[in-house]
């Protein structure tokens, strides 16, 4: 079995509102230090080893799980 994690995030540029109120609520909480906060999706998959390939999880990433127009995203895979 493979484990694989898919961290989605917004492109450089997008707008994030989510990010931009929890930005403004930390700095009203008095942390100044925090410059931009980025809210994205963390995902986890379990995938058998003989249904595996780097392509499908590519496919699988750009077709459902992150929107690419927006959306950038990376993963890491690992043996369960």
């Amino acid at each position: 079995m493979k484990r694989v994690l898919v961290y989605v995030t917004p492109k450089k540029g997008i707008l994030d509102p989510a990010g931009q109120a929890t930005q403004r609520a930390l700095q009203s909480l008095g942390y100044h230090e925090v410059e931009e906060v980025k809210i994205g999706k963390y995902i986890q998959l379990t995938i058998q080893d003989n249904n595996f390939s780097e392509s499908s999880i590519k496919e699988m990433c750009s077709r459902l799980l992150a929107n690419p127009v927006i959306e950038d995203y990376h993963y890491e895979v690992s043996d369960v």
